[in-house]
């Protein structure tokens, strides 16, 4: 059985697959190896691979090197199953490059589009021969509503919420609006506007906020919240096998 840990900016996410299917996953907030003890306790996990956006916890590497017969840190020297023709691969998220490989992986031989709506919202764009050819990054939704609060003296700090009208009729309503919306139309734009290029373009959405985004956009998605940790098990598998 493999172990996955997606360390991000806000929250590490864990998950266990057994023979290419997630048998479970775990979000923590604050995380460290004694919160591993129970899964490996649990599950005969042997081999592991770790995506983080921080810098990397030597205790908690150690301890996962000692305890799995195969461990991967992701970087940029770890051999993947696409190819990447980004200009500076030492600065590409690893999340973001797990998504790319998780979306080819559920739909080889495809051109295709992967946004995850999270903390940032990214863009991936991965041809159909497998290469990755770069993408964007923007402000997340939660991080839009902060930015304003924090870099005005009176807006005040505001939530999604499910009922977003087009215009809104007061201050409070109108932050939720412009931001919510403006993120569909942003998001549309690149799929509209990629979908001109690439034929065919399929179009896949992750992250935490990946399911309310997913019935506003007007385009078929395919929502799949664990996408970047399917990329990481088939990173995994991919050295595995190689």
């Amino acid at each position: 059985m493999n172990l996955i840990i997606e360390q991000g900016n806000t929250s590490t996410k864990v998950a266990v697959f057994n023979e290419g299917s997630l048998a479970v996953s775990l979000v923590y907030k604050e995380f460290d190896s004694a919160l591993l003890d129970a899964l490996f306790d649990e599950y005969e996990l042997t081999k592991g691979i770790m995506s983080t956006v921080l810098l990397p916890n030597e205790k908690l590497l150690t301890y996962l090197r000692n305890r799995l017969d195969t461990f991967i840190l992701l970087d940029e020297k770890v051999p993947i199953p696409i190819s990447v023709v980004y200009e500076t691969p030492e600065t590409l998220g690893k999340d973001r490059l797990a998504a790319a490989v998780g979306a080819n992986y559920l739909q080889p031989g495809k051109n295709l589009l992967v946004i995850d709506a999270g903390t940032a919202i990214t863009y991936e764009l991965v041809e159909a021969s497998g290469t990755y050819v770069g993408g964007n990054i923007s402000p997340g939704m939660t991080t839009r509503f902060k930015a304003l609060h924090a870099y005005t003296e009176r807006l005040p700090l505001v939530f999604e919420q499910d009922d977003v009208s087009l215009l809104g009729s007061n201050t409070i309503r109108a932050i939720q609006s412009g931001v919510v919306n403006g993120i569909v139309y942003e998001m549309e734009g690149y799929i509209r506007e990629l979908s001109l290029k690439y034929s065919e373009l399929l179009v896949f959405l992750t992250g935490g906020h990946s399911f309310y985004f997913e019935r506003r956009l007007k385009k078929r998605i395919f929502a799949n919240v664990n996408l970047v940790l399917i990329g990481l098990n088939r990173i995994l598998e991919y050295n595995v096998e190689n």
